[in-house]
């Protein structure tokens, strides 16, 4: 009710009713009530009734009497139909009033139409369905090392940010300041690019990071080589990585032999979600790389150490919650529906 009352996201209809509500229940009188809120006794008791009545219900506005449909049932089914089986000449989706010309019905008709069946054109999801024939293996695997690592080792989720540009704006970025948020022009200068190698312990959220000029297997051996030092000895030490090719290379074998308490686990080909790192690689864009000003390659390094820094100083870790066998199900659900929506699809076409 209080969220009402703001009226940031409901009409000023709702949230007035939901102040005479609040007062009301907080003891003010008939006459404090239309004097705050600026409206008449009728109209305060008639909500305050109407929310005792039906509660939150009660608040929204009741069907106007003696108002009929303007369209008719074969009206809205020619609407659907050509929002769902065609596509306006020259255009990729259709707009209310692309569709309201070919329909010969008003841009708010189909406005509501389209809000009553939930069809949205204008927007479009992306999905990568994986095709990993050990796609079930391996989410069991790394779920399992998120949700329960092992005694006596380490977990770490490690990949390349790669080609992080040194991006100068050729204006001034212009501070915040009261009514008026910080503004940077859009114009930038490029000063080069870094490859960020990093490696998220899952259990206490540390990260150990280190900039290189290229992202090759050479420098991902030489991460490696950071990463056995700073892991104590006595602990194995599991990998969560990509598909990438400079994860397996005859060089990196050769260096996880002689070091058998390494110990990889690649993720399913296109599931990079299932790597806790890349959300903190995410964390890192948003907060410190995607507003900065940058002059060169170094201060672009030094703005990433510090952050580092600063993470592992109050580190927080990334708890999974949902379970392998959730997420599978998940994905074969999604599948289900992508193969139903695909037979419909087929058969529509064949009938033309």
């Amino acid at each position: 009710m209080e969220r009402y009352a703001r009226g940031r996201s409901v009409s000023q209809a709702l949230a007035l009713r939901a102040r005479i509500v609040l007062a009301t229940a907080a003891g003010k009188k008939q006459r404090e009530i239309t004097a705050e809120l600026k409206t008449t006794d009728d109209t305060a008791r008639k909500w305050a009734r109407r929310f005792v009545e039906a509660g939150i219900a009660g608040l929204t506005d009741l069907p106007k009497p003696n108002v009929h449909r303007k369209l008719g049932d074969e009206r809205v089914e020619e609407v659907v139909r050509l929002t769902l089986e065609s596509k306006p000449s020259g255009s990729t989706h259709w707009s209310t009033r692309k569709l309201a010309k070919e329909s010969s019905v008003s841009q708010s008709s189909v406005s509501r139409i389209w809000r009553a069946f939930q069809l949205k054109p204008h927007r479009t999801r992306t999905f990568t369905l994986s095709t990993d024939d050990f796609f079930v293996e391996k989410v069991r695997d790394i779920v399992g090392l998120c949700m329960s690592p092992p005694d006596h080792a380490i977990v770490l989720c490690l990949d390349e940010k790669s080609q992080i540009q040194a991006l100068e704006r050729t204006q001034p970025i212009l501070p915040l300041v009261f009514g008026q948020s910080e503004r940077a022009t859009t114009t930038y200068a490029r000063h080069g690019t870094t490859n960020l190698f990093a490696a998220l312990d899952i259990k206490s959220g540390k990260v150990i990071g280190e900039c290189y000029p290229l992202k090759r297997a050479a420098e991902f051996r030489r991460f490696l080589d950071r990463v056995d030092e700073q892991v104590p000895a006595k602990l194995d030490v599991h990998l969560v990585v990509d598909n990438s090719s400079i994860h397996n290379t005859p060089e990196i074998r050769r260096w996880l032999k002689r070091r058998p308490r390494f110990h990889m686990h690649f993720t399913p080909t296109y599931s990079s979600w299932i790597n806790l790192v890349e959300r903190w690689f995410a964390k890192l864009t948003n907060d410190a790389l995607r507003r900065g000003s940058h002059l060169d390659v170094r201060e672009l390094r030094d703005a990433i150490e510090r952050y580092i820094a600063e993470t592992n100083e109050a580190p927080k870790p990334l708890v999974w919650t949902k379970t392998a066998d959730e997420i599978i199900a998940s994905v074969a659900r999604f599948c289900a529906r992508t193969l139903d929506q695909a037979k419909v699809l087929r058969s529509a076409d064949s009938g033309h």
